[in-house]
């Protein structure tokens, strides 16, 4: 099965300071790979790349079997970044048309496409409201609908459910799951444990660079710990004595 994004000692800097360090990293459809560390980690840097809104400074990426990301590409692609782009002077409908177009759907496709992802996010019935009167979680959840319109091979989540409760935060993670068991690969990106371990695989991140990746059971198992945080500083751990050895 061919990789979605494939990494390869990719590393990034802006003038002398380094913020990625060697990524090796592999997305494959209908796996949840999850990137689990602190701010200013890298995770951001790493979703910027795969989107194409930075470049590497060396190494080698692949996104969607193309070097330099393609129209092709950014049209099997769907991205939610951590800040909204909405018009909150228009409904959620008019928002998920607008992009939509932008996206390249006929009128009869976001016909058949609007009531199928405002579903799926739990806004079924919100569609003809403003934009303005939404929560924060909400205006989540319609971002995460507008990534979902296309019906993208790679979907990449930046920090997707920030201020959602715990009710939509659990139903959001059900439309993950069935959106991977359809074949779709998902990067999202956390730094709660609780989510991290709903992901089928992590990548931890520290300074800018992998410190341990594999399924969650399989990190705790490495660790010999009994949760994900102390194996994440375990690994965290055993990096920076590795690094001034």
């Amino acid at each position: 099965m061919q990789a979605l994004v494939q990494m390869l000692s990719v590393s990034k800097k802006y003038g002398k300071q380094a913020v990625l360090r060697n990524i090796d990293l592999v997305l494959e459809p209908g796996v949840i790979t999850g990137l689990l560390g602190p701010s200013g980690s890298g995770k951001t840097t790493i979703v910027n790349l795969i989107v194409g809104s930075t470049t590497a400074s060396s190494g080698e990426l692949s996104v969607l079997g193309s070097k330099a990301l393609s129209t092709k590409a950014r049209s099997e692609m769907g991205f939610m970044p951590q800040s909204e782009a909405l018009y909150n002077d228009l409904t959620a409908d008019e928002n998920l048309r607008f992009f939509g177009a932008l996206y390249g759907l006929t009128k009869k496709q976001l016909d058949a496409a609007i009531p199928r992802v405002l579903s799926l996010v739990h806004l079924a019935d919100e569609g003809k409201k403003v934009v303005a009167s939404f929560s924060g979680g909400m205006k989540r959840r319609l971002s995460l609908a507008i990534a979902l319109l296309h019906e993208p091979r790679l979907l990449v989540l930046d920090e997707p459910t920030i201020g959602l409760d715990p009710k939509h935060h659990r139903e959001l993670w059900k439309s993950f799951r069935l959106l991977a068991s359809e074949g779709a690969g998902l990067l999202i990106t956390t730094h709660v444990m609780d989510e991290a371990f709903e992901c089928n695989k992590l990548v931890m991140l520290h300074d800018g660079r992998i410190i341990a990746q594999g399924s969650p059971q399989e990190l705790i198992s490495e660790a010999g710990t009994e949760n994900l945080e102390e194996a994440f500083l375990k690994f965290d751990d055993q990096e920076e004595g590795e690094s001034h050895a």
